[in-house]
């Protein structure tokens, strides 16, 4: 079982029509973010995926930072 959770809100697409897709996916184990582009080592995208693919990435590292500590004030 994968530690990585994606983002089940995101289906994005090479504009070319290759099938080709990306994954962005939270740890849930210590909250890093990947980004994969599968099945390939690069993808062309439209504006308006491009723009997802950002969006998504927001709210995965707004995910991750309930995994980073706390800051102590100062006394």
């Amino acid at each position: 079982m994968s530690a990585f959770r994606s983002d089940l809100d995101l289906e994005v697409y090479d504009a070319t029509g290759n099938g080709v897709q990306v994954d962005v996916a939270t740890n849930a184990l210590n909250g890093t973010v990947r980004l994969a582009v599968l099945f390939t080592q690069e993808i062309v995208l439209s504006a308006n995926d491009a723009e997802r693919v950002a969006q998504s990435l927001l709210r995965a590292a707004a995910h991750a930072r309930r995994f980073e500590p706390k800051a102590n004030p100062e006394p």
